[in-house]
């Protein structure tokens, strides 16, 4: 389980914490990104949340292993 939990706060800290495109914060980022952007950039917005929605599962997971 130790291990787990290592490779979920590895990605959270390295992969979605360093990307060419930032991955927001929360959702209100997300949508405040969405509503500036006005349709264009779409494929950032669509990477935007593609990596929110990915921390948000690892966020899950962490809140919920076994301690």
């Amino acid at each position: 389980m130790t291990q787990v939990k290592e490779f979920i706060t590895a990605e959270l800290e390295s992969l979605l914490g360093r990307g060419f495109i930032a991955t927001p914060d929360n959702e209100d980022q997300l949508l405040a990104f969405a509503k500036a952007n006005n349709g264009s950039n779409d494929i950032i917005l669509m990477y935007m949340a593609v990596q929110y929605g990915a921390k948000l599962a690892y966020e899950n997971l962490l809140e919920n292993m076994p301690k």
